[in-house]
């Protein structure tokens, strides 16, 4: 059972038509995202591209940004209910937590 959460959840996370911004007003993304604080569509999950700049998590598992994902968060168990994201990116019950930016590869 857990296999097939793990499945389904990676599934949702590298199907590229997640990676849309938070709302209709922002700016489209570019080859260089930090204008408009959002992964281009193109960006890899777990680059350094892939990032939301504005809620500081990789974009694609970004549930603000990506409302579609939230279930599998919540198959997994890996959800805070009380503030309507992943417990793995809740800083509010983790004031620890540190969400780091993968590198940038050297050209």
């Amino acid at each position: 059972m857990r296999i097939q959460l793990f499945l389904v959840l990676s599934l949702l996370i590298l199907i590229p038509s997640f990676l849309t911004g938070c709302s209709e007003e922002s700016p489209p993304a570019t080859a260089n995202s930090s204008s408009s604080g959002h992964a281009p569509a193109a960006a890899e999950p777990g680059s350094h591209a892939d990032w939301c700049g504005e809620h500081g998590v990789a974009e694609s598992m970004c549930t603000r940004c990506n409302p579609d994902l939230v279930p599998a968060f919540q198959a997994t168990g890996d959800w805070c209910e009380e503030h309507g994201l992943p417990e793995s990116q809740c800083k509010a019950c983790n004031p620890d937590l540190e969400i780091e930016r993968p590198p940038a590869e050297e050209s």
